[in-house]
């Protein structure tokens, strides 16, 4: 083959002679590669910052005191196999709550990085005057639950550790505060199913729309102000898990499952739904892109089809002076990857300025400022630019191929 230099400069040549053209296809690249870039930042952005949202929003992993299938009968075990029918027997009234709670948690804070909150959960209903309102109330550790969940970042009012430092201490979302007509530092009366009634004092209020799982109807109190309101002394029916790595919950869920017989949800099983919403619109974001791309590359090939058929004549005297089909090949390729090289470099200018134009795009959002979240990970460019550049070989290669089966003889005598 000969030298690469040579190559290049006849490849040079023939996009210098049709600079039209050679603008056009490069324009097209950079176009495709720039919106390439700023719609995939933006999705992918959104997407990452979705997702960590749900990881930080709750626990990683959430034991309760359930199990995914009841245990068996005795009869059934004692006949396995059998033809064995149970009927009319009466299930044992059991007091909820997980048994030997203090060895899951103590299993979890055996491992590098990782920590459990025991909690209660249960309902009341809060009374001022005369307007009622449902409340499912969790009872927490400030101490531990702080390291486990984002309740401290969601407030708008108030602080977590409040509910040590003041006396049958809440904190409940603003919109339900504004529904009973209280505010900080006011009580109210909390009756539950069974029976137990308490003064509460409003210690901390969660901003508008950042509630716990979205949801205005959930409060928090002191983990053993929970177990007095709702009669459940000593008993812990929750246990969040915190884990260095979150995308290993569902491989650390199943084991403490396994272990501890306790129902062990991961935040991938709670938000399986989301997940695969956010895979199926990953499919139509790539698929949207990449047709970009591809469109761009017809370019291409407009470019290097046009230089095939005009250069008829100049393919033939380059093979009768001994260049080979691989050397013309290799000038046709050249020329679909200088239209691509440099509509790729342009593209990545063109990208970086639509993401800095829509990351200073601001959003009033529930009283704060947002911004769009964007992916600028060199990830995103890295795709691009490849996809760009093998595109653009195979755009060059259809129209190379075609040029290095000229049969030189049949154009010059045809020329003569």
């Amino acid at each position: 083959m000969r030298q690469l230099g040579l190559l290049l400069s006849i490849a040079f040549q023939h996009l210098a002679k049709r600079r039209r053209q050679t603008i056009v296809a490069v324009a097209g690249v950079g176009v495709g590669v720039g919106f390439f870039l700023a719609v995939s930042a933006l999705m992918v952005g959104s997407q990452d910052d979705f997702v960590n949202k749900l990881i930080d929003a709750a626990p990683h992993i959430l034991v309760s005191d359930e199990v995914r299938s009841p245990s068996p009968q005795p009869a059934v075990q004692a006949y396995p196999g059998g033809a064995v029918a149970v009927h009319g027997y009466k299930p044992r009234t059991e007091t909820r709550g997980i048994k030997g709670w203090q060895q899951i948690v103590g299993a979890v804070n055996a491992m590098p990085g990782a920590i459990a909150s025991p909690s209660l959960s249960g309902a009341v209903t809060l009374r001022v005057g005369g307007h009622e309102e449902a409340l499912s109330v969790i009872g927490v550790d400030p101490a531990v639950e702080s390291h486990v969940s984002n309740i401290e970042e969601n407030l708008q009012a108030g602080s977590l550790r409040a509910l040590e430092t003041n006396q049958g201490g809440l904190i409940v979302a603003e919109e339900l505060a504004r529904r009973l007509g209280v505010n900080m530092g006011d009580v109210v009366g909390a009756t539950s199913a069974r029976g137990g009634t308490r003064s509460l004092r409003i210690v901390g209020l969660f901003a508008r729309g950042r509630s716990p799982g979205g949801s205005s109807a959930t409060g928090y109190v002191l983990l053993r102000e929970a177990q007095s309101l709702t009669g459940q002394p000593f008993i812990i029916n929750r246990i969040g898990v915190k884990i260095a790595d979150p995308y290993r919950a569902e491989t650390i869920a199943r084991g403490l499952e396994a272990r501890f017989t306790y129902k062990a949800e991961s935040w991938q099983e709670r938000s399986a739904d989301f997940l695969t919403l956010l895979l199926t619109r990953n499919i139509i974001m790539y698929t949207v892109v990449s047709a970009i791309l591809l469109v761009a590359s017809f370019g291409i090939y407009t470019v290097v089809s046009n230089a095939v058929a005009d250069k008829r004549r100049d393919i033939a005297i380059l093979r009768s002076i001994g260049f080979s089909q691989g050397d013309l090949q290799g000038i046709f390729i050249a020329e679909g990857l200088v239209l691509a090289v440099v509509g790729v470099v342009l593209g990545f200018g063109l990208g970086l300025v639509l993401m800095q134009i829509l990351g200073s795009l601001e959003f009033p959002v529930s009283g704060r400022v947002e911004h769009i979240p964007l992916d600028r990970r060199p990830r995103q460019f890295l795709i691009a630019g490849g996809a760009s550049l093998l595109c653009a070989v195979v755009a060059a290669w259809l129209p190379a191929r075609k040029a290095a089966r000229v049969d030189p003889v049949d154009i010059l005598r045809g020329a003569a």
